[in-house]
């Protein structure tokens, strides 16, 4: 199913509010609350793939409307038998789809090295996961695509109280490094900030229209539905094409 996705560049500064605004519409996200912390949170690790003339940035950076994301991504702290996830993320003008995957991380570097993917992919019942297992080494293979940007951040997540398909999400403490390793994943060591004094508000949602205790809120704190990508700007931090000073 496509589903609509905005993003803010919000101040920490504001956080605490904005929190306090949201938070009578919204729930606690079930996977976040078991991560043991005190807020609903924890931590997003992905690698992003591309090109080595790096096609899926360019496209990005030039605004093509329909364009894919390849990424493997998993969560939290270093376990080998962490869920790990292969994932095409498909951006469709304004709207999101995705064909994922998964694995244990123990399982990413074989995965990568044979494209095994009967071996080592976890199965479902309608075999969802291998085609989509299936649709992202084709196009890893044919592309040439190695991992081009580590990106790190803690993830504050909510659900709507009305309508469960509603998601409200805080990515904080947004770091990067380019060119890792697979076994790299959990690496947390020199990543650069790309944003240092701002968080990235996320609201995604199925209907045409945002749910309009959202759309008040974000018209409240007057927030601007900007085209950030964590891939891009995670890669440009770190060389020379740099131009964010938030």
């Amino acid at each position: 199913m496509l589903r609509y996705e905005r993003k803010y560049l919000v101040p920490y500064i504001l956080l605490d509010s904005m929190r306090k605004r949201f938070l009578p519409f919204v729930r606690p996200d079930e996977y976040a609350l078991k991560a043991g912390n005190t807020l609903p949170q924890y931590t997003v690790r992905s690698i992003y793939l591309d090109t080595r003339n790096l096609e899926c940035h360019t496209e990005k950076v030039e605004g093509v409307e329909l364009r894919k994301k390849f990424r493997i991504r998993s969560y939290n702290d270093y376990n080998p038998e962490a869920d790990t996830v292969f994932e095409i993320k498909r951006k469709i003008e304004n709207r999101i789809k995705k064909h994922r995957a998964f694995t244990e991380y123990k399982h990413v570097l074989p995965l990568m090295q044979t494209s095994d993917v009967e071996k080592y992919i976890h199965k479902e019942e309608n075999d969802r996961g291998l085609k989509d297992a299936k649709r992202f080494f084709y196009h890893v293979k044919k592309r040439f695509m190695q991992p081009t940007v580590l990106v790190i951040y803690e993830r504050e997540a909510y659900h709507g109280l009305i309508d469960a398909g509603v998601r409200i999400t805080f990515d904080k403490n947004i770091r990067s490094s380019i060119y890792p390793k697979y076994n790299e994943l959990f690496n947390n060591h020199g990543l650069k900030h790309l944003f240092p004094s701002h968080f990235i508000l996320e609201i995604k949602y199925y209907t045409d229209r945002m749910p309009i205790w959202a759309k008040s809120i974000i018209q409240e704190f007057r927030l601007r539905n900007d085209a950030l990508s964590k891939y891009a700007i995670g890669y440009d931090v770190n060389t020379k094409y740099n131009i964010f000073t938030y």
